[in-house]
């Protein structure tokens, strides 16, 4: 239960995403944007462990500022798996990737907060 509210809250996320930051579309039902939210959930487990991982030092020199671009980096990954898997997600550059990362971090600190109240 615990993950697909986890989807769902990311797929919402992305959702949002894709109506407030130019550059960041779907194109697709929300089947289609569920199958992305598990991918950018996959990628959330996987890669970014690794990237914060290699990145320790420049977490340390900037305070922790660089986990914005590890998250940037994320979203891009997302897209150009999504595009691979014909998904309809496409961000369209380093600036749209990082304020759709960012607007998804929001997003989903938001609604993970409504949701453990609810479930509680």
């Amino acid at each position: 239960m615990k993950f697909v509210l986890r989807l769902l809250v990311n797929a919402a996320a992305l959702w949002i995403a894709t109506k407030i930051v130019p550059g960041v579309t779907h194109e697709g039902d929300v089947l289609t944007l569920l199958a992305v939210a598990l991918v950018f959930g996959l990628l959330n487990a996987l890669v970014r462990p690794v990237l914060t991982l290699l990145t320790c030092p420049l977490m340390i020199l900037t305070l922790g500022l660089f986990t914005f671009v590890i998250n940037a980096v994320i979203l891009w990954l997302t897209s150009a798996l999504s595009s691979s898997l014909g998904l309809g997600f496409h961000v369209s550059g380093l600036w749209a990737a990082f304020l759709g990362a960012l607007v998804v971090s929001i997003v989903s600190v938001i609604l993970s907060i409504f949701v453990r109240d609810a479930t509680d």
